[in-house]
């Protein structure tokens, strides 16, 4: 994957961070991780992409980040439905952010939600996926890219 191709989806997490909470966020050095033991927090959202490049793109993040960024835009309810609905908003905007790269045939899922930290993440074992640590509020959540034409 291309810098470029990979810069869409720190600028669609950065500007869902900012236009949410006119804060930016500290995003990490990108890296390469085996898809054996992807990153995965409390809660995690799931967009499976398919079309001329398939794979999934996903926001996983800790329930004290997902309150956090519920009491910023004043939402009362915080609760797990609620982080779960937020986690889905952010990984479905991330995704239809990067089809301005990636062109119409980039054909996204609606979110799937893993709540729980879950024992494994089933990605292709063949490839890699790249992983952007995204620090906000001292709270650690991630984006993983696994994608590969098909």
């Amino acid at each position: 994957m291309k810098e470029k191709r990979l810069q869409v989806f720190i600028d669609g997490v950065n500007n869902y961070f900012t236009q949410v909470n006119k804060y930016e966020i500290d995003v990490g050095t990108p890296y390469l991780c085996e898809n054996t033991n992807p990153p995965a927090c409390d809660i995690t959202g799931v967009i499976g992409i398919t079309g001329p490049i398939t794979g999934c793109v996903y926001f996983t993040a800790p329930g004290d980040l997902l309150i956090h960024l519920l009491q910023t835009i004043e939402e009362p309810d915080q609760s797990l439905d609620n982080q779960m609905d937020l986690v889905g908003e952010v990984a479905n905007t991330i995704s239809g952010n990067a089809r301005s790269e990636y062109g119409p045939e980039f054909n996204i899922s609606v979110p799937f939600i893993i709540k729980g930290i879950p024992d494994e993440i089933h990605l292709p074992r063949d490839s890699r996926s790249f992983v952007i640590p995204i620090d906000w509020k001292e709270h650690t959540a991630y984006i993983v890219i696994c994608l590969r034409k098909s």
